[in-house]
């Protein structure tokens, strides 16, 4: 290797410098997984270049058999990763080891376009994952050339972790990526043989390519012992029969494809044979990743044909609204030089897209079995599993049984209510389920929407999440009862109510025309109707949706998002058999009954979570009429 040239001294990214902090002090508590993430980002780099080759072969130089080589010296106080995978160039290099997680994507992506954008989602071999080496090492060495480029553009990368680090070009025979560990006095022991040998047993022994490690010399080795021995079965787990795969093989093969340091839910492998073959092992996060909710943010299933890497992030095979599943998809029967173009209008896509979907909602319906595990799930993904009903129309009912929500029967304000749940408690002749939309769960919980229902003890569900009233735009029935939104339109109870609930109430409304004209003139354009209610018991008035206006919450969300929203008006219902009613009924002053009956609305907007326009004339009436009250 030839002397450096090219030498610059450059700073990490300020998040860089934070995360190294943590790295080292907080977040792994068990420093052997420095083997674990540098193995499988060099098992990534392989991939990678696997996956190129298909297209530009001239990439492999020579024989090529992937393989993956960890190296100690005890004397030297080192462990050494290498791998002949796909390498680094010089600017990558200082992208990717410069900056958190960022892989190359946001840069990459930014210079490309169409398909070429798709097809090249590159995650490259440094995510945190390599930070967590200065858990162990006080400084690191990267030397690494990326495949097709000549031996000169090798590059040298080190650093102490400690905010700057240095980098160089030099020369490198091979392609791929060498990375040596300087262990800290209170690591060396990481430098032993047998030690670093049950590490990758533990954490890589389903790897695909082949780890290797000096073989351990013995009394009856010849002269020509190979200096080199797999120490992995290089078996891809998913290839292999479920009854010869144990749970910590499965939750660590899990750590390998997500980077993740908490173990999974749930997962489901199977295999599919027959017109269309695949195998599939699928998994259940414990924890939302960061880019959940980012509308560009990369998910999807890593993707293999016949066992040769296509992409770590294929979208295709399940719906949004799952893009929190996590895992392996390999088929025999997709083309190798599948294009992203090809992989979405293969009509073989369509067919595993509708089975790992069923499959996914299954192990979903089996993990809800477990109450504690699902409210776990339900804590990080349930608001995404809530975009179902719109995405999915052939899995609705499916989806609709797998939502939770809070309700007035549980006062916790948990969302743990199941639909199936909530129809087994329905009163005798009740055909409907009941919600309410709101702001938060304590405005819902003390709502007057909610006075008939507590009166006649009817579980009324509570929702709160933002994409709630879209949701319920979809959700129109479950197992046969229709949805209703106890804040929209005029109430009907059905057969909850008697023949003698329903005539009183159409006696008290005509009693009171009087008093719902004169509201009708007081309240002019701030309504759209005013009418004699059946909700109340215990308030005098209350504010509600018409049945086809847009509710708050989603008219917030459409205002958040520049959307012209439709100026609509809400209907004023009063309870004819309020003191404050019969008081405001008889208040003979014109001029004092329109401003009662303005303070009365705002108080209904208030209770309603809807806010006032004008707050200041609000407070202006009330200290008129204290005053009045006072004297």
């Amino acid at each position: 290797m030839s002397a450096e040239s090219h030498k610059e001294t450059l700073g990490f990214q300020t998040e860089v410098k934070q995360l190294l902090q943590l790295m080292i002090h907080s977040l792994y508590s068990n420093q052997e997984i420095f083997l674990r993430e540098l193995v499988s980002n060099a098992s990534d780099a392989i991939d990678h270049l696997r996956f190129q080759a298909i297209s530009d072969p001239g990439l492999l130089e020579g024989p090529h058999e992937p393989r993956i080589r960890i190296d100690f010296d005890k004397d030297a106080g080192t462990v050494t990763v290498e791998d002949n995978g796909i390498g680094m160039g010089r600017e990558e290099v200082i992208a990717n080891l410069g900056t958190i997680a960022r892989s190359g994507t946001a840069e990459l992506l930014r210079s490309m376009s169409g398909e070429q954008k798709k097809d090249s989602q590159l995650i490259g071999q440094f995510g945190v994952g390599f930070y967590s080496s200065f858990i162990v090492a006080d400084r690191v060495d990267v030397f690494t050339r990326r495949a097709g480029r000549p031996a000169a553009e090798g590059v040298h990368w080190s650093s102490r972790g400690d905010g700057e680090f240095d980098i160089a070009t030099i020369d490198k025979a091979e392609p791929g990526t060498r990375i040596v560990l300087h262990l800290k006095d209170d690591a060396k022991d990481f430098a032993d043989g047998w030690r670093l040998r049950d590490i990758v047993k533990r954490y890589a022994d389903h790897i695909g390519a082949r780890i290797e490690m000096p073989r351990t010399p013995r009394e009856d080795d010849a002269g020509d012992t190979p200096a080199w021995e797999a120490v992995n079965d290089a078996s891809a787990l998913w290839t292999r029969p479920r009854n010869e795969v144990g749970d910590e093989e499965y939750r660590s093969f899990y750590q390998h494809v997500t980077h993740d340091f908490q173990d999974p839910l749930a997962w489901s492998h199977n295999k599919v044979e027959g017109n269309l073959e695949y195998t599939s092992l699928l998994y259940l996060p414990a924890h939302a990743p960061f880019d959940l909710y980012h509308r560009d943010g990369s998910h999807g299933l890593k993707l293999y044909v016949q066992r040769v890497f296509i992409t770590d992030k294929a979208e295709q095979f399940l719906p949004r609204y799952l893009r929190f599943v996590r895992g392996v998809v390999d088929s025999s029967d997709l083309s190798l030089n599948v294009s992203r173009e090809i992989l979405q209008n293969n009509p073989m896509i369509g067919s595993m897209k509708t089975a790992l979907t069923r499959r996914v909602l299954d192990m979903l319906d089996r993990l809800s079995g477990d109450a504690e595990t699902y409210a776990t799930f339900w804590d990080q993904f349930g608001e995404v599993l809530k975009e179902g009903p719109a995405e999915d129309f052939g899995n609705r009912e499916k989806i609709a049984a797998l939502l939770r929500f809070a309700s007035t029967h549980d006062d916790s304000g948990k969302p743990s209510v199941a639909l199936a749940d909530y129809v087994a408690r329905m009163k005798e002749g009740q055909d409907r389920i009941y919600y309410l939309v709101g702001e938060s769960h304590t405005q819902l919980r003390n709502s007057p929407h909610l006075e008939v229902f507590r009166k006649k003890n009817i579980e009324v569900l509570l929702l709160s999440d933002r994409i709630d009233e879209w949701m319920m735009g979809y959700l129109h029935e479950f197992d046969g009862k229709s949805f209703v939104d106890a804040g929209r339109g005029d109430l009907d109870l059905g057969a909850l109510d008697s023949e003698a609930d329903k005539a009183a109430q159409e006696e008290v409304a005509k009693s009171r025309q009087g008093l719902v004209d004169r509201l009708k003139v007081a309240l002019g354009e701030q309504v759209s109707d005013v009418r004699v209610s059946h909700r109340l018991t215990d308030s005098p008035a209350v504010l509600a949706i018409g049945e086809n206006d847009i509710g708050a919450q989603m008219r917030q969300i459409l205002e958040a998002s520049g959307q012209a929203v439709p100026d609509t008006k809400p209907v004023f219902e009063f309870n004819p058999a309020h003191p404050l009613i019969d008081k405001l009924d008889g208040e003979p002053d014109g001029e004092r009954f329109d401003a009662l009956s303005l303070i009365l609305f705002d108080q209904a907007a208030l209770a309603a979570g809807h806010g006032l326009k004008d707050p200041a004339r609000y407070v202006g009436r009330l200290n008129k009429l204290l005053v009045e009250l006072a004297g």
